[in-house]
């Protein structure tokens, strides 16, 4: 991998994005910071620069367009260009269609989607005048399998894939690659932003994030390896990509498989919901 890469990542602070900021760090990158969470993104760039790298810390509302064309002044003044953009921001949200209010709705698909759409807007121009670039857009396997009970927050991220593979076709003959990520559960701070009706949502995310045999800094191993090596979809988690392949090859049964799923969760979580009652 190309030494001295200038890479900007949104959702810095914390999680997969800190975990994303160390490894580039590590390998000599100079790295922006972009989170919305002051603290935390200071302690990121304090871990960065004790590995000796350069960076810097941009407070911002990734809900906001003026934050993205700051931040491409920014790298421009500072680094003359950039190299890797990493699109990682994102919030959780839960409920049935019917439960879930319209306005987490808007939230979510404006943290997870619209977020990734106003910051490839801003920095495409920038990659095309430099000829290269890489984008890196986070998703999850929620984007490619899609749970009951997750509606928004599974349309989000399968927007998000949809994105990529779009970007993938139109910027690839231009010497830009993209990459998607779709990781399944694993421990991250995701559920501090957690939105659902359901007051058991929390604890059932929270034990399914600790079912996960790799973490942050894994998967963050894997993205950096493969995104450099040109790859376009990236599945961290070997263990759902036989799920993907079933429902690729098997719809139908996939589909049964689903609805099967759905009843056992909706089990597990009803003592939960008599307790709280």
């Amino acid at each position: 991998m190309q030494k001295d890469l200038r890479v900007l990542i949104t959702g810095a602070a914390s999680g997969l994005g800190k975990a994303l900021a160390l490894a580039y760090a590590e390998k000599g990158g100079r790295i922006a910071l972009v989170d919305v969470n002051e603290a935390r993104g200071r302690e990121t760039l304090a871990a960065v620069q004790t590995l000796g790298a350069q960076g810097f810390f941009h407070q911002a509302d990734v809900r906001s367009s003026d934050c993205f064309e700051q931040l491409l002044a920014e790298v421009t003044q500072r680094w003359g260009g950039l190299d890797v953009l990493i699109n990682n921001a994102g919030v959780a949200a839960h409920g049935a269609i019917d439960e879930a209010p319209i306005v987490d709705w808007q939230w979510i698909l404006d943290i997870n989607l619209m977020a990734v759409v106003r910051a490839c807007r801003t920095f495409v121009p920038l990659f095309k005048a430099q000829g290269h670039g890489t984008i890196i857009n986070i998703a999850s396997m929620a984007g490619l399998l899609h749970s009951a009970d997750m509606g928004s927050y599974s349309v989000s991220k399968a927007g998000v894939v949809a994105l990529s593979e779009t970007l993938y076709a139109e910027l690839r003959m231009l010497g830009i690659k993209v990459s998607v990520v779709c990781p399944g559960f694993f421990q991250t701070n995701l559920i501090e932003s957690l939105r659902s009706p359901d007051p058991a949502a929390e604890s059932l995310v929270k034990k399914l994030l600790t079912l996960s045999r790799i973490d942050a800094d894994d998967i963050a191993a894997i993205i950096v390896r493969k995104a450099a090596a040109g790859t376009f979809m990236i599945l961290p988690h070997a263990i759902y990509r036989p799920l993907w392949l079933l429902k690729r090859w098997f719809p139908s049964l996939y589909l049964f498989i689903l609805i099967r799923l759905a009843g056992s969760i909706k089990k597990q979580r009803a003592p939960a919901q008599k307790i709280l009652a």
